[in-house]
């Protein structure tokens, strides 16, 4: 598996109109643009910083993920993710390595990137994903 870089932070937020008073407003990061996914019942807003991102989260439904990983640790970073050359390949040795995950195959995410999920039991507690672009 070839890890190219960090690709972004994902940031649960409760609203991304908020959040961007920080992120644009006090760090001065540009604000990107935002694209709902309604198969992860999420609102992402991205903000570039150098060669990554920040990835603003938020919930468009009670039940969706992100209002889950709210509800019980409250607004702040719910995963970071790497780049990698190609995630069929990462994925399979992943698998082969006995790595738990989330995302057996990719399925698509923000901005037509393939992402994937590590199951955090087997990262120490971190959701880790995995995108290619």
């Amino acid at each position: 598996m070839k890890i190219l870089k960090i690709d972004h932070l994902g940031v649960a937020v409760n609203s991304i109109e908020n959040g961007k008073d920080f992120w644009s407003g006090v760090l001065g990061l540009e604000f990107e643009g935002d694209e709902t996914v309604d198969a992860q019942k999420v609102k992402t807003a991205f903000f570039p910083v150098g060669e990554g991102e920040v990835e603003l989260l938020e919930s468009t439904a009670p039940d969706g993920p992100i209002a889950r990983f709210i509800d019980k640790k409250g607004e702040g970073i719910q995963h970071v993710a790497f780049r990698v050359e190609n995630i069929e390949e990462a994925l399979d040795e992943l698998k082969q390595k006995g790595v738990r995950l989330i995302d057996e195959t990719p399925r698509i995410g923000a901005g037509g990137a393939k992402i994937a999920f590590l199951h955090p039991k087997a990262t120490s507690g971190v959701l880790v994903e995995l995108c290619e672009r």
